[in-house]
């Protein structure tokens, strides 16, 4: 009988041929690179985790402010080292719990903030000088921050030790998620207000976390994730350059938020590439500064990937995800828990997610060198060609003018969408095989608990801003809105006055509504 000599042909999902084996001469001699040396590679610090682990921080948000402020007392009573807020529609997009276009989304898929006292409640018995906090926030996120900070002066921190981040990239928005409010323009003067306030305010802050994972999420490939993230952030920087503003000292304040989804080691050489490629960023820009070359990143594991069929398989996608991160040298994770496919995770899924990073941490011996994967012909040249594929997507979009116009005249948008069709059709062809959906299926007997938030979480809200709006200062409030709208006309940093007026018990939508008023909403 003949042998059947088909080729077979494995590729990534990012178009890359993956050869049957690989050898020295599949990566071209290049300088030695070590790890916390330009241009990062192998990772922005010279001991990586042998001198201490990632930040673990659990995403996590829901219902009110009471509530999950539970959840975060019981997550850092079980290791979490970090807190990282998901919002609820009506925060992201400026309205308030009692907005008629808020009903049946408050508290749904993150906690409902309406005011300072509501961020209060989210804290409460919560030392801000002594937690890192990451808030999943764009279009407003500067009135989070806002809160954030009036809140730490409430608790007499000093400003100068309050540390975490604020997403507050709205371009992935335009591109691929759609919470946004204003044009671009204003976006970006924005985000260049809270860079300059925060520069000499809030020198620890991170001040925006530029987002691969949503670009991800909406389908993208690896290569494109990396060229269209670090695509917008060359607009961040140049926006603040603009500006007038340092690029070795705003620089400092950049972060990343990548996707660690299920090609193992393309994610791997993925988040290799990306240090490599912003190092070699900023140094064009003019950047001198080895910390502001740095690419600090956080990653979360693929919410995509996750299946509501055979939940519980999600707890080895996730632990390869997170795995991947870790040898990839993120600098903070959260892990999925295997319900979030059907709903907000319980207490229960919670706490493995969280278990499942400390056994990468504790048990498996990853973290004892650093870059262990350095050197593996297949991996180093995984990581050249995802910045040979990524610095082609960066060149085109230049050629563009930048990301602003490539997304206005809709090209990153087609190619993510290109993508997440080519994607879905290999799964229904059963090209890409995704356990316990086109294969291996089994009827399900098992029932997964699910965590549902009441409707009636609105109405206790209105009934809160009522409460507020009844006992603050009518005047004071009338005013600081005044002088929102007015500076807003003009180049006056917002930040200072948007303060103000949080701490006058302003709301989170008439603050939102000052500034329609002056930018208008995009469409």
């Amino acid at each position: 009988m003949a042998k059947d000599t088909k080729t077979v042909i494995k590729q990534t999902d990012s178009g890359i041929i993956i050869k049957e084996c690989y050898y020295p001469s599949d990566v071209p001699t290049k300088d030695e690179e070590i790890p916390g040396v330009y241009p990062f590679t192998r990772g922005i610090q010279k001991d990586m985790y042998r001198g201490r682990f990632w930040t673990m921080r659990q995403y996590a948000g829901f219902s009110t402010a009471e509530e999950s402020n539970k959840r975060y007392q019981y997550l850092l009573a079980q290791g979490v080292s970090g807190l990282s807020v998901a919002f609820d529609l009506p925060t992201q997009i400026g309205y308030d719990s009692d907005h008629t276009l808020s009903e049946g989304e408050v508290g749904k898929v993150g906690v409902a903030i309406d005011t300072i006292e509501d961020m209060a409640l989210l804290f409460k018995d919560i030392s801000l000088e002594k937690i890192t906090t990451s808030m999943t926030i764009n279009a407003t996120g500067f009135i989070l921050l806002a809160m954030y900070v009036a809140l730490a002066k409430r608790q007499g921190a000093d400003l100068k030790n309050i540390s975490g981040t604020i997403q507050n990239d709205i371009l992935k928005e335009y591109a691929a998620r759609g919470t946004y409010i204003y044009p671009p323009k204003p976006s970006m003067r924005i985000i260049t207000d809270i860079f300059e306030w925060c520069s000499h305010s809030l020198p620890k802050w991170n001040t925006i976390s530029i987002s691969g994972y949503h670009i991800r999420e909406a389908g993208s490939t690896a290569s494109q994730e990396v060229a269209f993230t670090l695509s917008n952030a060359k607009a961040y920087i140049q926006a603040a350059l603009d500006k007038g503003l340092d690029i070795d000292v705003f620089g400092q304040r950049l972060s990343f938020f990548f996707n660690g989804h299920n090609h193992f080691f393309e994610e791997i050489a993925k988040f290799r590439a990306a240090r490599r490629m912003w190092a070699k960023i900023m140094k064009s820009f003019g950047s001198k500064d080895h910390k502001a070359m740095s690419l600090r990143f956080h990653t979360q594991t693929a919410g995509s990937t996750l299946m509501a069929q055979q939940p519980l398989n999600n707890v080895a996608r996730v632990t390869v995800q997170g795995l991947a991160a870790v040898l990839g040298g993120t600098q903070s994770l959260h892990t999925n828990s295997y319900d979030e496919a059907i709903s907000i995770p319980t207490e229960e899924a919670a706490l493995l997610a969280l278990r499942t990073q400390q056994i990468i941490a504790y048990e498996t011996g990853v973290t004892d060198t650093v870059d262990p994967l350095a050197g593996s012909y297949y991996v180093e040249n995984l990581t050249n060609e995802i910045e040979k594929k990524a610095n082609e997507l960066i060149d085109i979009i230049d050629k563009m003018g930048g990301s602003i116009a490539a997304i206005e005249a809709g090209y990153m948008q087609e190619q993510i969408a290109q993508s997440a069709f080519q994607y879905e059709r290999k799964i229904e062809d059963k090209e890409k095989i995704i356990v316990g959906l086109n294969a291996f299926e089994k009827k399900e007997t098992q029932t997964i608990p699910v965590f549902e938030v009441d409707d009636s979480i609105r109405l206790v809200q209105i009934e809160k801003l009522r409460n507020i709006k009844a006992h603050r200062d009518h005047v004071a409030c009338k005013n600081i809105l005044n002088k929102i709208h007015e500076a807003a006309q003009g180049t006056t940093n917002l930040m200072p006055l948007v303060i103000e007026a949080v701490e006058n018990k302003v709301t989170l939508g008439e603050i939102a509504d000052a500034l329609r008023q002056v930018f208008g909403e995009y469409k």
